[in-house]
């Protein structure tokens, strides 16, 4: 599953044989002007790309959004252009839209029931492009009454069908579909909200005792609202500050009631045994035009034990050093002390031997 929100999306999901359940096949791939490609073997090639357009055409836009009261509708159009040169019949569909794990925008596949925006779209079954031409089909958005305010996603996309054989040389359906998002936003009370949960943290140890580690702290991100959200923020650790995302990134988008998991890692880290860490969470409202506005920052802290073994190791070495030279040293003064008293002793035996052997000569004798 990709991201529908970059350019046109090729998504493969499993359908049936003719005689039996044929195996499935998932993938997907994103392509950002030329549309997908995607053919039966020995089939002509199929290109094609499908963009949001006005009665007339392509207009710039990437993905549809409207404002729309609840009981209100809107009509919009859309332009499927063929690419190859065979005329081809696409399968048009809509369907709730969601965002995957890794952030990326998609819409459930054709054996999942849409339950929010994407049974409000009705649009044609099928479109019929010629070869090298492009065809304007009109769609039309209709909220209902009791719609609950706020942001509201869905996808739609234009799909062929084409059979492959497996390894085992059984056939294969393949549905290829490309598609855009369409964003819809309920009128009413709108209230942003996000929320932090699950912080837990990590270190990683550098075994070089004079190089500090790194911390790695996990969390989720919670939108508790009822507006799209973009996850950004920082993480501090050990006197260090992380910005997520990072340069470079783009924020991750989250929809109402959507759960988002954001790993940031701080280099840099001495372990301390404990190292406090702190999420800073400044979400930013998506809005229907240009303008964002930041919500107040959320913040949660989070304990990373930082064990420093390395250091440790270095210091028990070094005690270990220093006690075998002072062992030594003791000894050495050990050694010393009792050759000293040797000497001592046996100049003290030798004076009372002499004094002996003067005391036993006789008087007078020369």
């Amino acid at each position: 599953m990709h991201q529908l929100t970059r350019g046109p999306v090729l998504a493969v999901r499993p359908v049936l044989g003719l005689l039996a359940v044929l195996s499935i096949l998932m993938t997907s791939a994103l392509w950002p002007d030329a549309g997908a490609n995607a053919a039966a073997d020995d089939a002509p090639q199929v290109r094609w790309s499908v963009v949001p357009a006005d009665g007339s055409g392509p207009d710039g836009r990437r993905e549809v959004e409207h404002e729309i009261d609840p009981g209100d509708g809107v009509e919009e159009h859309f332009a499927v252009r063929n690419v190859g040169a065979e005329e081809v019949v696409f399968s048009l569909a809509a369907a709730d839209g969601f965002y995957t794990s890794n952030g990326r925008f998609d819409m459930l596949a054709a054996d999942k029931e849409s339950v929010d925006a994407g049974t409000w779209i009705s649009l044609p079954e099928t479109v019929t492009v010629p070869g090298g031409e492009t065809v304007v089909v009109p769609f039309t958005i209709v909220v209902p009454d009791r719609a609950e305010p706020g942001d509201h996603a869905a996808g739609i996309t234009a799909s062929v069908l084409s059979v492959q054989s497996a390894e085992d040389g059984t056939s294969v359906g393949v549905e290829s579909r490309v598609g855009f998002r369409v964003l819809t936003r309920v009128t009413g009370e709108i209230t942003p909200a996000a929320a932090l949960a699950g912080l837990s943290g990590d270190y990683t140890t550098s075994w070089n005792p004079l190089r500090p580690g790194e911390a790695t702290v996990t969390f989720d991100v919670v939108n508790e609202g009822n507006t799209r959200l973009l996850a950004e923020g920082s993480v501090s650790a050990g006197g260090h500050t992380v910005f997520f995302p990072s340069v470079g990134e783009s924020p991750q988008e989250l929809l109402p009631g959507d759960t988002r998991t954001i790993t940031v890692v701080v280099d840099d880290v001495w372990p301390l045994f404990v190292v406090p860490a702190t999420v800073t969470l400044a979400p930013t409202v998506v809005t229907m035009s240009d303008s964002s506005e930041t919500l107040d920052p959320v913040t949660a802290d989070a304990v990373v034990w930082a064990m420093p073994w390395p250091q440790l190791l270095l210091l028990i070495g070094l005690a270990l050093v220093v006690g075998a030279i002072l062992w030594g040293r003791i000894r050495s003064r050990r050694r010393l002390a009792a050759m000293l008293d040797g000497a001592r002793a046996e100049a003290l035996e030798e004076g009372r031997e002499q004094g002996r052997s003067e005391a036993k000569t006789p008087a007078g004798v020369a």
